[in-house]
Order: structure tokens, then C-alpha cells, then sequence
């Protein structure tokens, strides 16, 4: 019997000695209930996820996977390094990994499946059941996301959670914005799937006694046809659930109306910027900043909490643009925003880019973590602009800007359950930025 041990490893805080840590999950991961699905019964499977959990490095094991998000790579490659020392078999996934699997494999790690793993891992098992040993690299991209096991939800329910559980939709994203993990792995491919599988996924997460779902998906209106017969399944098991699109939703009033009545309350929208040659420099001409005033209101108005992501950093930035960023979250009271530097990650078009144009201040990735700026800008110092990002940040997530952002606005009255959890997300943020951390969904 293979006794396999999936990792999701946390980050360090900005000392670079301490573990961030956290008493709860609120937004739990898919890939390992999912995986443990298509792992043969006869496996003793066990899950860790360091953000709640501590690592057992001594623990009875035979294989080791590593699933990063981000900067967590980095511990990664440490928790790696101490399962290889015990003559473990270590493998890593992950959209970092799959960015730079070379780099992985030059630190000692035995294998890495790049990409999606419904093809890679039954080779990858079938591999270490027939041989006892891996390839280096899988990597096979899928076409399809029919017929996917129901994850093993059981796993999930066994870690502090909070009121969600995770359910695939699509994958990928059609647009092709040069900074973007997303595009760098799908390629403007954008895969769903079929919506009698994915409403079996949310009968069971009901079953299991959740009124709540979160929807994975890179861009759920990537297809509007299938998002709006998906959110007429939804509309009568009167359900919350969230998930993240363009705002493109917005241009669709009787789309989003309709998503809205489904039961859909909290959606996450990539912004990047109130400056607009920046954005058209990354590719990301689509997306028209004088609009973003407009589109977020029609959101609001439907009843749907916007949560957002911004950059700072891009070409047309400047620091007089940053302090309107903060005008702008305080204008428009966007509940829950996210900002972070731009950074060209390595594997990126826009790495690639700033490589050749001489743009990289250092090739030292422990610092490409969002936090400070490892670019040259144009029209800011990378000084200034890290000086800038902190000082957007603390304004952001000062109290009162918080509780005007949450519940104080006029719609925290008529839903005061999703405001009060937007107040705990705003405060779960102020403790990382406190700390020095750029704060990630929790």
C-alpha cells in the first residue's frame, strides 16, 4: 500500500523566520480532494495544509506531493528538502512550478507535473506502482474537463473550514494578458464543464449540510451561454455562492441579473489599474478603466459584492495615480480589495519582456512576492513606488476606511450577513499588511 502525503505549504512573513498561520481555511483548495479522487482506493492518502496544520517530516510516508500557490513555492522547496533528506519521493504542482519546472527539478525535487493533472496523474501513479520511481516532467494539457471524479470533500471537512466548499466549473481565460499566470499555462484556452457535473458537485456540498458554495473559475463569464443556463440550476436550490469573472458581466444587465438571483453574492474582478496605457502595454486593452466607476455600480445594484485586484506598478503609473487608487476604493467603497505590485514572474511574456529590455532590477525570486517592486518603471522610482504600495495599504486597510467599506455602506442593511464578511476579510488583511505580508485570499 503507497502511503501518499499532499502538501499545501503557507508563506513566510516578512522576517523571513516565521510561518504565517491562520486558526481557519475560508476559502479551501480543490486540486487534493480532487486528486485523491483518481488516486486508486488501495492508497493511504493524508492531506497538509501548513496554514492550519504542522508538517510531520518523520511521518510514515512513501510519496510527497507539493502544491504551491505563489510565493509558497519557496517553502515548498524547503518542506522538499526535508522529505528528501528522509528518502522520500518528492513531486510538485502548481501554477509556479509549471511556470519554471527546470528550476524546480535544479533544486532536488524528483518530478513535476506542469499544468492540469487528469491525464499526468494516473501516469505519474501508474509510473510509481509499475517502476517505484517518476519522470521528471508530466505534462499534458487537457481539452476536456468531462467526467472529473466527485473530489473527496471528506478531506476538506476534517481542517478548520469556514461556510464554503470549492466547486470546479472552468478552467483558463480567453484573453491573454502578458503578466498573467493564467495565460501563461492555458494560452487563451478556456475550458467548462458540463453543467450536469458541476450541479452534482453542488448537490453535494449541500448534502454535506453547506449553504454555501464557492465557484472556481478563472473567468466565469469567459462563456456567457454557459453561465447563464449554469446559474438557472442554481437559482432554485437557494444557495449562496461566489466565484470571479471580467466585468464584462456588467455590459450583460439580464446575465447578471439573472446570476444575482441565483443566489450569487460576492464576485472577484481583476481591475489592475485606473490608469489605462499602462493596462493597454499588458495586453489588457479590453478592459477600459472609465468604465470601472459605472460597471462596479451596476454590480452593487444587482446585489452582488465586488471584490477587486489592482496593481501598481504599471507603465503609466505615477505616485500621484497610487493616491487615487485610494481615492478611487473609497469613492467607489469596494469591500474587499486586494493590491499588489506588479511582477514579471518568471515564465511570464512580461518577464521575458522586462529581460530584455534590461528592466530587472535582480533575478532574486524569494523577492518577487508582490511586495516590493523588482522592476524599473517608467514614470515611478522602484523605491518610490514600494514606499507607495505600503503607504496605499495602510490607508486602505485603516479602520475606518474598513468600516465605510463594509458595514457602514447603505448596503450592508439589506445584506448584512455577506457585509460582516467582508468586515472579517478587510481585518484579515490588515493583520498581514500589519506584519509586513501582502495579504492573499483566505
Amino acid at each position: 500500500m503507497t502511503k501518499l502525503l499532499f502538501i499545501q505549504p503557507t508563506q513566510y512573513a516578512q522576517d523571513g523566520t516565521s510561518l504565517c498561520k491562520q486558526s481557519k481555511i475560508y476559502l479551501p483548495g480543490l486540486v487534493f480532494p480532487l486528486l485523491a479522487a483518481m488516486t486508486p482506493k488501495s492508497w493511504d492518502i493524508k492531506i497538509a495544509i501548513e496554514v492550519v496544520d504542522e508538517i510531520d517530516f518523520d511521518m510514515d510516508v512513501d510519496l510527497v506531493g507539493i502544491g504551491t500557490m505563489g510565493h509558497a513555492i519557496f517553502r515548498g522547496l524547503e518542506i522538499a528538502r526535508e522529505f528528501k533528506k528522509r528518502g522520500k519521493t518528492v513531486f510538485f504542482g502548481g501554477y509556479m512550478a509549471s511556470m519554471v519546472p527546470q528550476k524546480v527539478l535544479e533544486m532536488g525535487v524528483d518530478s513535476v507535473v506542469i499544468g492540469d493533472a487528469e491525464i499526468s496523474w494516473p501516469q505519474l501513479v501508474h509510473d510509481w506502482e509499475t517502476r517505484g520511481r517518476l519522470e521528471p516532467i508530466y505534462d499534458n494539457p487537457i481539452t476536456s474537463l468531462e467526467k472529473l471524479p466527485l473530489p473527496r470533500y471528506e478531506f476538506l471537512l476534517e481542517k478548520p473550514i469556514g461556510n464554503m466548499l470549492p466547486v470546479q466549473a472552468g478552467r483558463g481565460c480567453p484573453h491573454l494578458c502578458s503578466f498573467c499566470s493564467i495565460a501563461c499555462i492555458y494560452r487563451g484556452k478556456y475550458l467548462t464543464r458540463p453543467i450536469d457535473e458541476v450541479m452534482r458537485d453542488i448537490y453535494r456540498v449541500k448534502q454535506l449540510g453547506f449553504k454555501s458554495f464557492y465557484l472556481i473559475d478563472d473567468n466565469i463569464v469567459g462563456n456567457p451561454t454557459y453561465l447563464e443556463e449554469l446559474a438557472r440550476r442554481i437559482k432554485p436550490l437557494k444557495m449562496s455562492w461566489a466565484s470571479q469573472c471580467s466585468l464584462n458581466l456588467a455590459r450583460n444587465e439580464p446575465l447578471l441579473e439573472l446570476v444575482a438571483q441565483s443566489g450569487c453574492n460576492i464576485l472577484s474582478f481583476g481591475l489592475e489599474s485606473i490608469t489605462q496605457s499602462g493596462l493597454d502595454k499588458l495586453n489588457k486593452k479590453w478592459v477600459k478603466v472609465s468604465e470601472h466607476e459605472d460597471l462596479l455600480a451596476r454590480i452593487n445594484d444587482a446585489g452582488i459584492m465586488p471584490s477587486t485586484e489592482m496593481m501598481v506598478g504599471i507603465d503609466s503609473d505615477t505616485e500621484e495615480s497610487i493616491r487615487e487608487t485610494y481615492d478611487f476604493v473609497e469613492r467607489t467603497k469596494i469591500s474587499i480589495p486586494r493590491f499588489y505590485i506588479l511582477t514579471p514572474m518568471p515564465g511570464s511574456e512580461l518577464y521575458n519582456q522586462y529581460k530584455a529590455e534590461g528592466r530587472l532590477l535582480h533575478e532574486d525570486y524569494k523577492r518577487y512576492d508582490g511586495s516590493q517592486c523588482v522592476h524599473r518603471p517608467e514614470n515611478i522610482s522602484p523605491e518610490k513606488l514600494t514606499e507607495m504600495y505600503w503607504w496605499l495599504n495602510r490607508k486602505v486597510f485603516s479602520l475606518p476606511s474598513i468600516m465605510r467599506r463594509t458595514v457602514l455602506k447603505k448596503e450592508a442593511a439589506r445584506r448584512p450577513g455577506v457585509h460582516l464578511f467582508a468586515l472579517g476579510a478587510n481585518l484579515h488583511y490588515r493583520h498581514y499588511i500589519k506584519r509586513g505580508i501582502t495579504p492573499n485570499i483566505f
